[in-house]
């Protein structure tokens, strides 16, 4: 099952923010969703994080994720991270980056020497 377009989901109403709406786009295509991705695979307490969020039930998990989102527009963040943030909120989405840090925890990373 690969990361679903974001294409047919209705936009999230976020002022300010760019949720995509244009040409169609998969999450694979929004480098801050992909960063914030590897971020978890590579800092422990980001996964731990992560996965606590990912690993809710949906309704509690969309609760939390909007909340997050008018926090960071609140607090003026960096749009481009609202939008990966955003991306959490679809079923589907949500589930494939928990597969992903679930599988990166318990995959050893090589060394660099």
């Amino acid at each position: 099952m690969g990361l679903r377009s974001v294409r047919n989901q209705p936009p999230i109403p976020l002022s300010g923010v760019v949720v995509p709406q244009g040409p169609p786009k998969s999450v694979a295509d929004i480098e801050s969703f992909i960063t914030m991705l590897r971020v978890a695979c590579e800092d422990r307490n980001v996964n731990e994080r992560l996965g606590r969020l990912l690993s809710l039930p949906d309704a509690k998990r969309q609760a939390l994720v909007h909340s997050w989102v008018s926090d960071l527009l609140i607090a003026e963040a960096p749009k481009d991270f609202i939008a990966a943030v955003a991306c959490l909120s679809d079923d589907s989405i949500a589930e494939r980056a928990y597969e992903t840090i679930y599988r990166c925890k318990r995959e050893p990373r090589p060394r660099l020497k």
